[in-house]
């Protein structure tokens, strides 16, 4: 019995360690180990020259995050920026990210919609309650949503809020819409009804729960964030949980709806409340886009040229 509990307590020490050892990885390397992740998708017109295409989301800026800005800095100019939401991980963080996605702007155009917590302060909550569907959230206090949208409009960003705009380059159509937060049921999808068809459909929201209507709709390519990529994922399980209505493998990448291409970022920041990261580390994607082929359908390939930054 004395073996018996020497053993007991011997392993019960070795899983404390590891469990140690996780927790301060996620904490101190991964949360900060930002890469950028390269996809081409050949979805342009025949003969159209290729666009590239920057999606990033959930930033989450604080007072705190120079290595983030730094990261951003050193990536080259997109032809089109898209940010999905969540700018923002503390009201004093407005200042901060409007400055650090400046670096990023698109040559063409750059696009921005909001998510949660741009527009309501975060606050702690229990992990556990992200296994509840239809947990009560705390939005007492309002964020500084509106200083933000009129410091990235000053910069040349623009901020769609259920509305459309449209672009052009070198013969290449594109129609864009830009969605309210579907999170806080604000997404209003009268606005996403196509008006030409035959222009490349882009939409951008910042939760992925819409892409199966915005598929439906004929959007050709729909850009999402607000899961983390599951933030903590296992091997073979992957994201635990994501905090969205659409299956866990959808959770981050891309992945499609008949002919519509969905991207979920990872995004690039987390909560204050939960600075961890495991097996999910935040990136950056740049989408390649590149003219269709002569067959209809259109290929997309994951992990092209993948980067790292520490």
């Amino acid at each position: 019995m004395a073996n018996l509990g020497s053993v007991a307590w011997r392993a019960g020490l070795a899983v404390g360690v590891l469990g140690a050892a996780c927790i301060a990885y996620g904490v101190f390397v991964e949360h900060d180990w930002y890469r950028s992740t390269r996809y081409r998708l050949e979805i342009l017109p025949p003969g159209a020259r290729p666009l590239t295409l920057l999606h990033l989301s959930d930033l989450h800026f604080t007072r705190r995050n120079g290595r983030k800005r730094r990261f951003l800095a050193s990536l080259p100019q997109p032809d089109i920026a898209v940010v999905t939401g969540d700018f923002l991980g503390e009201p004093e963080g407005v200042e901060i990210a409007v400055e650090a996605v400046r670096a990023v702007r698109g040559r063409l155009a750059s696009f921005a919609v909001l998510g949660s917590n741009d527009y309501y302060v975060p606050s702690m909550i229990n992990p556990l309650d992200y296994l509840v569907r239809n947990r009560k959230r705390n939005r007492s206090k309002r964020n500084r949503w509106r200083d933000l949208v009129g410091q990235l409009e000053t910069d040349g960003w623009q901020f769609l809020r259920n509305q459309k705009t449209a672009l052009a380059e070198n013969g290449t159509r594109l129609e864009v819409v830009g969605l309210d937060d579907p999170h806080l049921k604000w997404v209003d999808l009268r606005a996403a009804l196509r008006e030409r068809p035959d222009d490349l459909g882009v939409a951008i929201v910042h939760s992925p729960d819409p892409a199966p209507e915005l598929a439906a709709l004929g959007w050709d390519l729909v850009l999402t964030g607000h899961t983390h990529g599951g933030q903590v994922r296992m091997p073979v399980v992957g994201a635990l949980v994501t905090n969205s209505q659409l299956p866990n493998r959808l959770a981050m990448g891309l992945s499609r709806f008949g002919r519509t291409h969905l991207h979920v970022s990872p995004g690039l920041g987390t909560s204050k409340f939960a600075p961890f990261r495991f097996l999910c580390r935040p990136e950056v994607t740049s989408l390649e886009l590149t003219a269709s082929r002569l067959a209809p359908q259109t290929t997309a390939e994951p992990g092209r040229g993948t980067t790292a930054s520490r």
